[in-house]
């Protein structure tokens, strides 16, 4: 017998689920976040829980929104059991399941007119976002702002309907400016360099558009702090909401099921006040760019290095992937060679030891991680986790074939067949253009590389072309299991 979740389960949850330790009537909004996804109701929310659990901070509680129309989907399964989440912490050898509470009020997307009036409250102070590294409007060469994009055309045509989270924000600080009322804090939570900066210029790009005044404003007063987010979290399917219910006897319509480790790190620069989110192993600095390449190499970088060699060898989990010998002896050549001597050590890290911290991770057979999340939006994460490390290793005069087979393997799997003749899903927004260029490099390696948007200047860095085009010949020719081999070897 399962129990559904609900604030009146709350006081009778099965044996082995935790639930918070305060009221929830005591908790009121400070935090408007964009983008409700698993990522943040497994990293932010939680931090939150633990601070409100501790007696801190109850009026740091979150009010969510979503700018696409599958965030109504969420919508629809947080309020049917009050906006709770069950978190499921999944290691090796042990397992926990918590409810978390931290989110008062779940916004319907697209009803402007809410959302706008709760992000003129005085009483929010922080607006966050987790919209993904693809929502922030940036040229994949250039990583910069692009103001031409259609939608942030049309919100700053339109900036009392504005559809994007940019023009939302942007609408809310031009009417708390108007008022009189202190602007919030603008925080990303998104896996993306410099992520403060990037949020900075796309916000205060948005408002260029409408009034030079304004962005000025935005500029001078609101702050957009840096911050590096960590904890592996897969999308949800029946597989984990039957898993819930057979084993810890919960009924929860949208679980999240996550690794025990989470860490967040965020430079200490608030413009209106910020919880005392130190006191629950929030690490706050001063410079957040040691911690940010750190684990964006090296852990992203590695997600990328995984995924496609074990997409076009039909492996399905990243654990599975990890428990391949080939794929496992990769990762670990690639980082210890091409990506780790890119990396500053932040403070007091030890580059070996995170290294095998997040091998381990990625081995964690509970998580039940999918490759085909890892291998999703290439053309978004390649620029950002993969192409900035090459271009540090080509500007020291250093090889970088194995970062050239990385990006070869992607050009393999945007083919859209895996070496077995399955067909590969598309997996990106730009699949198919990504997949006309694959087909047309399959005889000519360079096509690929023609979008420079993506690739930049290692499009046409001599060392680069010939690493990526022996890469991808090899993989047509040989197989990936013989490339990776050969890579390992020195051969390519």
């Amino acid at each position: 017998m399962s129990l559904k979740l609900s604030a009146a389960a709350l006081g009778a949850l099965p044996n082995g689920v935790t639930a918070p330790k305060y009221v929830r009537a005591d908790l009121k909004p400070g935090i408007f976040h964009i983008g409700v996804g698993n990522f943040h109701r497994a990293h932010q929310a939680v931090y939150l829980d633990d601070l409100f659990n501790l007696g801190l901070n109850r009026d740091w509680a979150i009010v969510g929104t979503g700018v696409r129309a599958a965030d109504a989907a969420m919508r629809s399964a947080l309020q049917a059991q009050d906006w709770l989440t069950t978190v499921v912490e999944q290691e090796a050898s042990h397992s926990g399941a918590r409810v978390t509470a931290a989110m008062v009020d779940f916004l319907a997307p697209g009803d402007t007119v809410a959302i706008l009036a709760q992000m003129i409250a005085p009483e929010i102070r922080i607006v966050s976002l987790t919209i993904t590294e693809g929502g922030y409007y940036i040229s994949p060469a250039t990583q910069k702002f692009d103001p031409a994009h259609a939608d942030i055309v049309a919100d700053a045509g339109n900036l009392d309907a504005p559809k994007t989270a940019f023009g939302l924000i942007v609408a809310a600080l031009k009417r708390r400016r108007a008022a009189r009322v202190k602007p919030f804090t603008v925080m990303s939570c998104d896996n993306i360099p410099g992520n403060g900066h990037v949020t900075e210029n796309a916000v205060a790009g948005l408002a260029d558009l409408v009034d030079a005044d304004l962005a000025a404003w935005i500029r001078h007063n609101v702050a957009f702090p840096n911050s590096m987010v960590d904890r592996i979290t897969p999308a949800t399917s029946d597989r984990e909401r039957t898993m819930l219910r057979d084993q810890w006897g919960l009924e929860d319509g949208w679980p999240v099921f996550c690794e025990e480790f989470k860490q967040w790190v965020i430079e200490d620069h608030f413009c209106n006040g910020r919880p005392q989110l130190e006191e629950v192993g929030v690490t706050f600095t001063p410079d957040v760019a040691p911690y940010e390449v750190m684990k964006i190499r090296i852990l992203n970088g590695g997600h990328a290095a995984i995924a496609y060699p074990a997409a076009l060898l039909d492996i399905h989990f990243v654990h599975e992937a990890m428990e391949d010998s080939d794929i496992a002896a990769f990762l670990e050549h690639l980082t210890k060679t091409e990506i780790m001597p890119t990396v500053p050590p932040p403070p007091g890290a030890d580059l070996e030891a995170y290294r095998q911290l997040i091998a381990r991770r990625f081995a964690n057979p509970k998580i039940g991680d999918t490759i085909t999340r890892l291998a999703l939006d290439g053309s978004n994460r390649q620029p950002k986790f993969i192409l900035p490390t090459v271009r540090a290793r080509l500007e020291a005069g250093q090889r970088a074939a194995g970062l050239a087979l990385v990006s070869a393997l992607w050009c393999r799997y945007a083919y859209g067949v895996s070496e077995s003749g399955k067909s590969i899903a598309p997996n990106d927004d730009n699949w198919a253009r990504l997949q006309a260029h694959a087909k047309r490099a399959k005889d000519d390696a360079k096509a690929y590389l023609e979008m420079t948007d993506i690739f930049g200047v290692n499009a046409s860095d001599p060392d680069y072309v010939a690493a990526f085009s022996k890469a991808l010949q090899s993989l047509w020719t040989k197989g990936v299991r013989a490339t990776l081999g050969d890579y390992r070897a020195g051969r390519l």
